[in-house]
C-alpha cells in the first residue's frame, strides 16, 4: 500500500471518529452558538483607561489604582546589564474569555459542543431548583486562552501584549474536584476560617464597593453580590442565573489561581505574577452569550445593573461566555 494510501485511509477514520463523537445521537440536539468575533463582539472601550508614564492619555470606566504613576520605572535585567530603565504603561486586555455552561461539553464561543449521550460520564448540570433555602444551580466551565491582540496582529512589537495563539486550556467536566463541594476542599482548606457569619458578613462591604467602583481585594473570600468565592466549584445559591453565571466565570480565575495555573500581569511592572490568592480588581467580565453586553462589570457588581435581558429563553439559552479584561501593568522599553 502507498503512502498516499495510507494517508488517505488514516484521513478518513479520523474524520468517522470526529463525526461520531460531534453529531448528536438521534432525538438529542447540540448547544447552539457561533465563534466567537474579536471585532464586533468585543467591548474595546474596556480595554480603557490607558496611562503612560504617570498620565492618563485615554479615560475609560473607573478603575482600581495601579503602579503606572511615576515617569519611569526600573526592572532587573540579565548581565551584564542588571537592571533596564523603561516607561511604566497600564491598560485593560482582553486575553481570555470564560465559558459557564449548562451543557457539559458545549463550547458557545466555537458554536459546537460534543453529545454527552455519546461521551459516557462526560459530566452533569443542572437547572435551578428551588428548595427550602432557596435557588441552587450548577454549570460547568471552560478557560480559554484568546490573546485578540496577538490573533489580530496588533501591537506587534509592543512588548507588554501577550503573543501567543488560541488554546482550550482549562474544561471543568474532567475535573473531579469542580463538581464534588466536599472534594474541592483539597485546594481549598481556609475555606473553613470564612465559614461563619462574621466572615460572611463582610461580604455586604464588598458588594458595596463593587457596585460603587470596584471590589476590596483583601476580603478575597468574597465575590460581592455573587456571595461567596467558597467552594471552588460549579455550585452557587442565587435566584438571578445571570449572576449566578458571572459569579462562577470569576471563581474559574480563582480556581486556576490557587492551582498554581494563574499569572497576574496586573501585580508587577516586571512580569507576570503566579497569583495564589487573586487580586479580584485586575479582572472585569464582559457577556458575550447568549447576549453581548456593553459593559464590563469587575467581580461582584450586581447583574442588576448589566445583565438586564442578557438570557432569553431561546438560542443558546443558559449557556453563557464571559470575555476576560485583566489588567495589564508592564515597564515598556
Amino acid at each position: 500500500m502507498t503512502l498516499r494510501k495510507r494517508l488517505l485511509i488514516s484521513s478518513l477514520a479520523v474524520i468517522v471518529l470526529m463525526t461520531t463523537l460531534i453529531m448528536p445521537e438521534k432525538g438529542h440536539t447540540l448547544c447552539k452558538g457561533t465563534f466567537i468575533n474579536p471585532v464586533t463582539d468585543v467591548c474595546w472601550h474596556c480595554m480603557f483607561p490607558m496611562k503612560i508614564a504617570g498620565m492618563e492619555i485615554m479615560s475609560g470606566p473607573s478603575g482600581p489604582p495601579d503602579m503606572a504613576n511615576s515617569p519611569i520605572c526600573v526592572c532587573p535585567f540579565p548581565p551584564p546589564i542588571f537592571i533596564r530603565i523603561g516607561i511604566p504603561v497600564s491598560f485593560w486586555e482582553p486575553a481570555r474569555y470564560i465559558e459557564t455552561v449548562k451543557d457539559p461539553f458545549c463550547f458557545p464561543g466555537l458554536g459546537f459542543g460534543f453529545s454527552t449521550n455519546t461521551i459516557k460520564g462526560a459530566g452533569s448540570s443542572s437547572t435551578p431548583k428551588s428548595n427550602t433555602e432557596g435557588t441552587s444551580s450548577f454549570q460547568q466551565a471552560h478557560y480559554a486562552i484568546f490573546p485578540i491582540y496577538a490573533m489580530m496582529e496588533l501591537f506587534t512589537d509592543f512588548i507588554c501584549v501577550e503573543h501567543s495563539g488560541f488554546d482550550m486550556a482549562y474544561i471543568t467536566e474532567v475535573d473531579p474536584l469542580w463538581n464534588d463541594d466536599i472534594l474541592s476542599f483539597i485546594i481549598q482548606p481556609e475555606s473553613l476560617l470564612f465559614a461563619n457569619p462574621i466572615a460572611q458578613l463582610a461580604c455586604v462591604a464588598d458588594s458595596i464597593a463593587a457596585n460603587v467602583l470596584y471590589p476590596i481585594p483583601f476580603l478575597f473570600w468574597c465575590m460581592g453580590s455573587s456571595g461567596s468565592a467558597y467552594p471552588l466549584t460549579g455550585h452557587i445559591d442565587s435566584p438571578d442565573y445571570v449572576q449566578v453565571n458571572h459569579g462562577i466565570a470569576a471563581r474559574m480565575i480563582y480556581k486556576l489561581g490557587r492551582e498554581g495555573l494563574l499569572w497576574d500581569p496586573g501585580i508587577s511592572l516586571c512580569a507576570a505574577i503566579p497569583s495564589f490568592i487573586w487580586t479580584k480588581w485586575n479582572y472585569r467580565l464582559q457577556i458575550v452569550r447568549p447576549i453581548r453586553g456593553f459593559q464590563c462589570p469587575p467581580i461582584g457588581r450586581s447583574s442588576l445593573v448589566w445583565g438586564i435581558a442578557k438570557n432569553p429563553p431561546i438560542g443558546i439559552a443558559d449557556n453563557f461566555l464571559f470575555m476576560v479584561f485583566r489588567k495589564r501593568v508592564c515597564c515598556a522599553f
